[in-house]
C-alpha cells in the first residue's frame, strides 16, 4: 500500500516546499492539503471537530493550490492533492484555471479532491447558500472538466453559464486531473461519488469496510462498476492493524496525518510514519 501524507497548513507551521520535500525524500507517495478561504469570527456553525472552540488552524490556511504549486517546484514524483477543497466557494472558470496551471506546472500530478463544506458563515460570505452546496459541487465539477477537456467550451447550467470560450493551460493529465469527492460514508455522499466522482475520500478512515458496502450499492444503482472508484482514506492516524484492514478491504493508497506545527515536530512525526511504508 502506498502512503500519503496531509497536514493543515498554516501561516505558523513547517514551509510546505520543505515539507514536500521531505516528503519525496522519504518515500511517501502523495502531499494533500486543505481549504478554508477564511473565517467568520461568529460560531453559528459547530465545529467538525466536536470541541466548543474551533482550531486556529482553520483561520490561518493558505490558499491550497498556490501551496502545491509550490510544492510541485520542489518534488518530481508525489502526487499533489487538495484534501479538500471547497468548489462551490469559487467560480468555476477561474478554479479551473489554477488546477490546470497546477497540473501543468507539475507535469500531471495533481489530485483534485472536493468537499461538500460545513461551514454556513464561510459560505453565505461567498454568496452560497448553505442548501445548494451539493448540487453547485457537483455543478462546477461539470463545468471545470468542460474546460479541461474541451479546447471550446461551454457550459449552461443554473449555476453556471458561460458561451464558448477558451481556456490554457490544460492539464497534462487528460481529459483532466481525477475528482475525488471527500466525506464520511454517509448516503448523501456516497451517491454523489457513485454519480460522478472519480473516487471517495473517506475522511479518517473510521467505519471503512461498511463505508464501502454502500458505496458498492450506490455504484449498483447508477450502474456504474466501484472498481472504477479510488478510495484513498486521508487523515489517518497510522496503525500496523489499521493499515493491514485497509489492505484487506482493497485499499491502496492511505493518506496519513501529521501536526499543523513547526518543522521540528512535523519532521519527527514524518520520520515516525515511515515505519509502515515497509509494511
Amino acid at each position: 500500500m502506498e502512503l500519503g501524507i496531509t497536514i493543515h497548513l498554516t501561516d505558523w507551521s513547517i514551509g510546505v516546499a520543505e515539507l514536500a520535500a521531505a516528503v519525496e525524500e522519504r518515500g511517501f507517495s502523495s502531499l494533500w492539503v486543505p481549504e478554508h478561504t477564511h473565517i467568520p469570527t461568529s460560531r453559528i456553525t459547530p465545529a467538525p471537530t466536536g470541541e466548543t472552540e474551533l482550531p486556529e488552524d482553520y483561520a490561518r490556511s493558505p490558499d491550497p493550490w498556490v501551496s502545491l504549486a509550490a510544492a510541485a517546484s520542489v518534488t518530481d514524483r508525489i502526487r499533489l492533492g487538495s484534501g479538500v477543497a471547497l468548489v462551490a466557494q469559487h467560480h468555476p472558470i477561474n478554479l479551473a484555471k489554477v488546477v490546470a496551471s497546477v497540473d501543468s506546472l507539475s507535469d500531471g500530478r495533481t489530485v483534485c479532491g472536493v468537499g461538500f463544506g460545513w461551514n454556513r458563515e464561510e459560505m453565505a460570505d461567498h454568496g452560497v447558500d448553505f442548501t445548494t452546496r451539493r448540487d453547485r459541487v457537483r455543478e462546477h465539477v461539470a463545468a471545470m472538466r468542460t474546460l479541461w477537456a474541451d479546447d471550446v467550451a461551454e457550459f449552461h447550467g443554473r449555476y453556471v453559464d458561460f458561451d464558448p470560450c477558451w481556456s490554457w493551460p490544460v492539464p497534462v493529465q487528460r481529459p483532466g486531473p481525477p475528482v475525488l469527492v471527500g466525506g464520511g460514508g454517509g448516503p448523501r455522499v456516497l451517491s454523489e461519488v457513485a454519480a460522478w466522482a472519480d473516487g471517495w475520500l473517506p475522511i479518517g478512515g473510521a467505519g471503512l469496510r461498511v463505508g464501502l458496502d454502500a458505496l458498492r450499492m450506490a455504484c449498483d444503482e447508477v450502474d456504474r462498476d466501484p472498481a472504477d472508484l479510488s478510495v484513498i482514506p486521508i487523515g489517518s492516524v497510522p496503525e500496523a492493524g489499521k493499515l493491514a484492514h485497509y489492505a484487506e478491504l482493497g485499499v491502496t493508497e492511505t493518506v496519513l496525518r501529521v501536526p499543523s506545527a513547526g518543522r521540528d515536530e512535523v519532521l519527527r512525526a514524518l520520520d515516525a510514519h515511515v515505519r509502515f511504508l515497509d509494511g
